[in-house]
């Protein structure tokens, strides 16, 4: 008999294949992960590096686990490319984003369908004629689950950016919000490019934190009591979601 070969371990979410559930949360932030996974049944951490914290467990009899991305489309492709690696087949992001929209306020919640390539590292996997689109089967379960929550809520197109900060650059945000996005935020179009790529589900849900135009004037002050109660809004979403699919 041959010797048994291990499974090498994914270098930065530091798990192997087979460590992860199908059905995957990805916010940004480790301290959203982890009150992520405070929702759990028998919820364990599995690994922690640099920014990729990782936690698995249930919820409501469904496997799930959660795995933070950090900030930006670049790293966060990293923690998508080696969460599917480790198992995952449905990646649902829990975000952030600022409001391009007069009628999407702080504190609404946004269930992105699509997104602009305005980040970088997506055009290096694909032509940028390739669209960046949410999963409709993703996108119907948090839209249902949004509306089982009782707050207001949108369905729309997001922009993906790289520059938190505005720089001599205009991002434009006045001529995509007439084309009709009414976010913006920072890994969007880069999970939809990837999931298209690899053959998964993915979709997306973000909390609302003020409005991005006057952010990129210098005048950025998160609403943050209206932020902390989205949030936490959000993130029973996204699970109502995973509940929703799984009985699919």
């Amino acid at each position: 008999m041959g010797m048994e070969v291990p499974m090498a371990q994914l270098p930065h979410l530091l798990l192997k294949p087979g460590d992860l559930p199908e059905f995957v949360l990805v916010p940004g932030d480790p301290k959203r992960a982890e009150k992520i996974a405070s929702s759990f049944d028998g919820a364990v951490q599995l690994a922690a590096n640099r920014e990729y914290h990782t936690f698995r467990g249930a919820y409501r009899g469904v496997d799930v686990a959660v795995t933070s991305a950090g900030v930006g489309a670049a790293g966060a492709v990293i923690a998508y490319e080696e969460a599917i690696r480790a198992g995952a087949r449905t990646l649902i992001r829990v975000g952030t984003a600022g409001s391009i929209s007069d009628t999407v306020l702080a504190g609404d919640l946004v269930v992105v369908v699509g997104a602009a390539r305005g980040e970088g590292v997506s055009r290096q996997l694909v032509p940028l004629e390739m669209p960046a689109v949410a999963d409709p089967d993703v996108t119907a379960a948090l839209w249902a689950a949004c509306q089982a929550s009782g707050g207001r809520a949108h369905r729309g197109l997001g922009l993906t950016v790289d520059a938190f900060y505005r720089g001599v650059l205009d991002f434009g945000f006045e001529t995509y919000s007439a084309a009709g996005a009414v976010c913006v935020e920072m890994e969007c179009s880069a999970l939809f490019v990837v999931g298209a790529m690899r053959r998964i589900r993915t979709g997306a849900v973000v909390a609302i934190d003020g409005d991005a135009r006057a952010a990129a004037s210098g005048e950025h002050d998160p609403h943050r009591d209206l932020v902390r109660q989205a949030v936490d809004r959000e993130i029973r979403v996204a699970l109502d979601a995973v509940v929703r699919l799984a009985q699919v």
